[in-house]
């Protein structure tokens, strides 16, 4: 007889956590709090003396192989020390944990603690640090090639898929659907001119805004929340954290000449660490684009972020991105 009614998502048991990780790792007792509800369950764990972050996986979302990925790249990472929040091995050697949910297999990674706080806005200090940690992970996702498959970022995964496949939320709103279409084949055209065979490629982390970066009161910065990484032009890393710019800038929280100064500081500290081309660089405020598109096509495979898939929804995020990416593409048109 059937004793639990077919489940689609189960929020595990913080107590139950506690006490299968204070038996799992080497960190004796612990106390767990569940934190963040989203495309995974995120925890906190104190031990007597040190914090980590549980990670719970849906299996709607994470295959056992994409999670094996971001274990290997977070491993690499934290081996050639790049600053992430990396995975910590149990007891018995492992990284990944399989939990008997609800709805069938749940698998778990718990992480080292990413010390210090986001910052909205940026001291130079910081900037500083943030432009060369960049470079640096991407000096080694450049050159690493992972025993598993993640997605590759391109024109057709961040543009014209979403797009095809977003088409009938639009069904009462065609002229902003047309819009982003003729926008896609702007992009397109736009990069059609440059040589992007020359552009660097690796593993993205493709989600570069500050929620997803501490720092420390030393200005010390630690990255995480790799979820989404795949493989792409490295330039799409960049274009995230000016997407969040130029939202700044919409929000008045900058300037457009601070916002300027900050992205010259920011790109002039990762080239200390790593090369970036003109081309790369005219590239990013086409490439802001696929970062929306990508994500409003993520937002209709999960029933948590249905709502942001309502049309009033859309037409007034999709307005804001208009107004932001005609305003950065008209600044690299006429030079």
């Amino acid at each position: 007889m059937q004793t639990v009614f077919p489940t689609l998502y189960s929020t595990l048991s913080p107590t139950a956590l506690a006490a299968y990780i204070s038996q799992q790792y080497t960190f004796g007792s612990v106390q767990c709090q569940f934190i963040v509800r989203g495309v995974g369950d995120t925890y906190l764990v104190t031990s007597a003396s040190e914090r980590f972050i549980l990670r719970i996986y849906r299996p709607s979302h994470r295959t056992l192989g994409n999670i094996q990925a971001e274990v290997e790249l977070l491993t690499a990472l934290h081996t050639a020390e790049v600053s992430v929040s990396y995975p910590l091995v149990d007891k018995d050697g492992h990284y990944i944990q399989a939990l008997p949910g609800a709805e069938g297999i749940r698998h778990a990674v718990l992480f080292s603690y990413a010390e210090g706080r986001s910052h909205n806005i940026l001291s130079d200090v910081q900037l500083r640090h943030f432009g060369r940690e960049m470079a640096r992970f991407h000096n080694i996702s450049s050159q690493i090639q992972l025993s598993e498959d993640r997605w590759i970022f391109d024109l057709e995964t961040t543009l014209f898929q979403p797009l095809a496949a977003v088409k009938e939320y639009f069904t009462e709103d065609p002229a902003t659907y047309e819009w982003l279409l003729a926008s896609a084949d702007k992009v397109k055209a736009f990069l059609s001119q440059l040589d992007t065979s020359r552009f660097s490629f690796g593993y993205c982390h493709f989600d570069f805004l500050p929620k997803n970066f501490h720092f420390d009161a030393q200005d010390h910065i630690t990255f995480f929340d790799f979820d989404f990484f795949g493989k792409g032009w490295l330039a799409n890393d960049l274009m995230t954290f000016h997407q969040q710019l130029l939202i700044d800038t919409h929000l008045g929280r900058l300037t457009a000449e601070q916002r300027d100064n900050t992205w010259s500081l920011f790109v002039e500290a990762y080239r200390s660490e790593r090369a970036l081309s003109e081309e790369e660089l005219a590239a990013i405020p086409y490439l802001g684009l696929g970062f929306w598109v990508f994500y409003m096509g993520f937002h209709t495979t999960h029933d948590q972020f249905y709502p942001m898939m309502q049309l009033h929804m859309l037409q007034g995020r999709f307005a804001v991105v208009r107004k932001l990416l005609e305003q950065a593409w008209k600044v690299v048109e006429h030079g």
